[in-house]
Parts: structure tokens; C-alpha cells; sequence
């Protein structure tokens, strides 16, 4: 029988190149050959993006974020309208210039022409619709809160405690979630918005030293770094927690005692308007005196007498101008506060309809 010639293991290949021959390992011979019909396809990553359409839909329409653009908007369509006014209140309010409205419309026409009167404006866009947002946004979310806390409260009829024969009930009863919740709509805005605050009085009353908003920063930074933005922080929270817990509450009871002598659910838009500008007269009237504190110890540094405190800036008005001092510049925020507080409603409340109620937008 013809002798097998021993062969080699499978997993070797051989391969002649002239009169020699080479032996290939079985796993480079394969990687050679084409890929057949029936060879297993090369490794591949495929990167899928996750669909977050949905989700960012479904969170555009939460009431929360329905409420905080509502309020963004309501507060850059009111501030449009009525930036004259507020460039008029602000110098009055200071001591900058006339004594009177018609004198300081006539001062700034004279000085700076018609684009005075939106002096500042645009830092006062940036700054009105984070601050309405945020200021609109946690009213109604603390309220909604404060008044859930209240019920169930008053389901587990809250703590008890037994003080010898005495016993001790605590309720929740005697505070109003709308009086609350204005407070910290006032305080929370005020903390996050403050430095644009700033930046809208010091373009408004001494445009020759910052023209434009980019100076502003830096020369602001420049002499007080980052403190100097929160200049007056502590007497804007003194004056801003007084208003708005008065403008809020004032607004509510108003609106819910309107609708009950009317036997009505809800107030038209021009009622809306009529409610908020009572609410915005009532609250400025009574906070005015602190607002002019404030303005006082906020832009005191650029005059050179700036008082240490919020009762020093009260007893220098006092002294300089008497008790009427202290609502010198009332008539000008009146006729400011209160077509922008029944202008801010009616937005905002057409604002939340067409957003959550409706949703024709998103």
C-alpha cells in the first residue's frame, strides 16, 4: 500500500512561493478569503439618539412651566409699553433733575430726544422677564403648596400637645397661602434678579458714565467686584417683602370679593386690568416710603453721600425734605405701578388660558 504522507494539523495552511514553501496560520489564510453570502458580516456600532420630542413636550406642558412663561411674557409686552414712565419715576425718586412729571418728560426730551425715555430699556427687558417669570411662577406654586398643606392639616387636625391641663393646638388656619406666597415670590425674585436691577438704575440715571451695558459691567466690576452688583440687596428685600406681600393678597381678596358680589367664577379682562392697578396702588402707597429708601442707598454711592443704612436713608429724607419727602415721586410711580400691575395681570392671566388652557401653542 502507497504510504500516506503524514499531514499537517488543520489549523495550518501551506503556501510555495518559487522553491520554497511557507506555512500560514489557519486564522491569516481565512481572513484572505472574500466574505461569502454565508460569511458572518464585520462588527458594527450603530448609535440610536433616544426621541426626547416627547418628553420635552410633555414637560413644556406642565403647569409650571405654563405659569413661568406666562409671567415672562406678560412682563416684556408690559414693560414695552410703559418704559417712559419708569425712566420718569426713577429720576424723581432719586432727586435727579425736576420735581415734577411734566418736568422731567421736558428734561429728557431737551437732553437725551425720545430715545431717553427708553433709556436703559433694554437691560430693563433682560431684567422684567426673568424677574416677572420667577416672581409669577413662585406665587402660584407656593400658594398651590400652602394651600394643600392647609387641608391636609386640617384632615390630621394637626399636632396636639398637653401642657399640665392645659392643651396646645396648633393650626395653620390663621395664615393665608396668598400672603405667604407673595413674600416669597417678592424674596426669590429679588435674589436672583437684583444685580440686573442695578444695571437698570445705573444706565437710567447717569448715562454719561455708563452708556451702554457693556461698560456698565465692567466698570461696576471693576470698582466693587461681585458685591457691588448686590449693592443695597438688604433694603431692597426690606422694601420688596411689604409690597409684594401687599400686592399679592391685595390682588386676590379684591378679585374674590368681585366675583362673589357678582356671583361669577372668574373676571373679564378688563376687570382683571381694573383689580390689578387697584392692587398696585395699594401696595406702592403703602411700601412707597422704603421704595425711596432704597432707591436712595442703590444709587447714593454715584452722588457721594451715600447713607450706611436703610433708617439713615429715611431720617436724611426727613431732614432734607420732611415727611412729604417721603412720597416725593409718589404721583409718577402711581401712574407707573398702576397701569403695570392691571397690564401684568391681564397678560398674564390671557398668557396661562392660551398656554394651559387652551394649549394652542404648546
Amino acid at each position: 500500500m502507497p504510504q500516506k504522507s503524514p499531514s499537517l494539523p488543520q489549523k495550518n495552511r501551506y503556501r510555495v512561493f518559487g522553491n520554497m514553501a511557507l506555512v500560514v496560520p489557519k486564522e491569516l489564510d481565512e481572513l484572505e478569503k472574500p466574505f461569502s453570502l454565508h460569511s458572518p458580516k464585520p462588527f458594527e456600532i450603530r448609535f440610536q439618539v433616544p426621541d426626547l420630542r416627547v418628553p420635552i413636550r410633555d414637560f413644556l406642558r406642565t403647569r409650571e412651566v405654563g405659569e413661568f412663561l406666562s409671567g415672562a411674557l406678560a412682563g416684556a409686552m408690559t414693560k414695552a409699553v410703559l418704559a417712559p414712565l419708569e425712566t420718569i419715576r426713577t429720576r424723581m425718586v432719586v432727586g435727579v433733575g425736576s420735581k415734577n412729571i411734566t418736568g422731567s418728560f421736558i428734561e429728557i426730551i431737551e437732553q437725551q430726544g425720545w430715545q431717553g425715555l427708553w433709556a436703559g430699556n433694554g437691560i430693563n427687558m433682560l431684567r422684567i422677564i426673568p424677574t416677572q417669570a420667577i416672581e409669577l411662577g413662585t406665587f402660584e406654586c407656593v400658594k398651590r403648596t400652602m394651600t394643600s398643606a392647609q387641608e391636609k392639616w386640617k384632615q390630621i387636625e394637626g399636632p396636639k400637645f398637653q401642657i399640665g391641663h392645659v392643651n396646645v393646638n396648633f393650626s395653620l388656619s390663621w395664615v393665608s397661602p396668598v400672603a405667604v406666597a407673595g413674600a416669597a415670590a417678592g424674596i426669590v425674585s429679588t435674589l436672583a434678579c437684583h444685580p440686573l436691577e442695578v444695571l437698570k438704575d445705573r444706565l437710567t440715571v447717569s448715562p454719561d458714565i455708563y452708556p451702554s451695558l457693556s461698560i456698565a459691567i465692567s466698570k461696576i466690576y471693576k470698582d466693587g467686584g461681585v458685591g457691588a452688583f448686590y449693592a443695597g440687596l438688604s433694603p431692597t428685600l426690606v422694601g420688596m417683602l411689604p409690597y409684594s406681600t401687599c400686592y399679592y393678597f391685595m390682588y386676590e381678596k379684591l378679585k374674590k370679593s368681585y366675583c362673589q358680589s357678582k356671583k361669577k367664577k372668574s373676571l373679564n379682562r378688563l376687570e382683571m386690568l381694573v383689580v390689578g392697578a387697584l392692587a398696585g396702588f395699594t401696595a406702592s402707597t403703602i411700601s412707597f416710603p422704603l421704595e425711596v429708601a432704597r432707591k436712595r442707598l442703590m444709587v447714593g454711592a454715584l452722588q457721594g453721600k451715600c447713607p450706611p443704612n436703610m433708617v439713615a436713608a429715611l431720617a436724611e429724607v426727613i431732614r432734607d425734605e420732611g415727611l412729604m419727602g417721603l412720597y416725593r415721586g409718589w404721583g409718577a410711580s402711581c401712574l407707573k405701578v398702576m397701569p403695570a400691575s392691571g397690564i401684568t395681570w391681564m397678560f398674564y392671566e390671557a398668557w396661562k388660558d392660551i398656554l394651559l388652557v387652551e394649549k394652542r401653542i404648546l
